[in-house]
């Protein structure tokens, strides 16, 4: 599945087998808000998962993002459990690297989030982001309900339609269950990357086309 290949997933036969505990600890708070990485989060909050390439550049677009309180990057969307780095990188996991937002809707939408996510990359490459190519940079999305489901595809049908009047292809973004796809945090030095790394690479880019979403005010609370 690699060197000159196109990527492609493995099935769940052919993934690595991964491991029962993870093999780090994730540290407790986030250099940037502060605030917890892996809970227990305040009452309120809801939580958000998006894919939208190399995620050291994905987590701080999120962060930077006010009504956000925490981010952390991990793997999603694959087979094998606990994954590492160098093994999500070799394509035998078939995870995509993720962002996990938790947010409070009270100040910021699902919609919202929406909006930036589909901004901050080009959704129509498949199993790339610009020069960062393989299928842990696909997009995706996994809703944690089905009113994240429901938003999420309705947001992808409006944006495909002004995509497409801007020459660009077929929407690739997968939308699947939270629920479904198992979300495994990444290796400490993986969290708030370019809060440690001012100057670290960032591949994250859009398409420059305005997504039509996200306008909606946040929830009251």
């Amino acid at each position: 599945m690699l060197f000159g290949r196109t990527p492609q997933l493995p099935t769940p036969e052919q993934a690595l087998k991964g491991r029962a505990t993870p093999e780090f600890d994730v540290p407790s708070r986030h250099t940037v808000l502060g605030n917890s990485l892996l809970g227990p989060y305040p009452d309120g909050l809801e939580t958000a998962d998006f894919a939208l390439g190399c995620f050291w550049g994905a987590e701080r677009k999120f962060w930077q993002t006010p009504g956000v309180w925490t981010t952390l990057a991990g793997y999603q969307g694959g087979s094998t459990p606990n994954p590492a780095y160098e093994e999500v990188c070799s394509g035998l996991t078939g995870h995509t690297e993720v962002v996990r937002v938790v947010f409070d809707p009270s100040v910021v939408s699902y919609a919202a989030l929406l909006k930036l996510f589909w901004e901050s990359h080009n959704p129509t490459q498949g199993f790339r982001q610009g020069n960062d190519v393989g299928t842990q940079y696909r997009s995706a999305i996994y809703p944690h309900s089905p009113e994240q489901q429901r938003e999420a595809e309705a947001s992808r049908d409006a944006y495909q339609q002004v995509l497409t009047g801007n020459g660009y292809g077929r929407i690739t973004t997968e939308i699947l269950p939270a629920a479904d796809n198992p979300f495994w945090p990444a290796e400490p030095h993986h969290q708030q990357y370019l809060d440690k790394n001012p100057a670290g690479y960032c591949g994250i880019g859009g398409t420059g086309v305005s997504c039509p979403i996200g306008v909606a005010p946040a929830t009251d609370r």
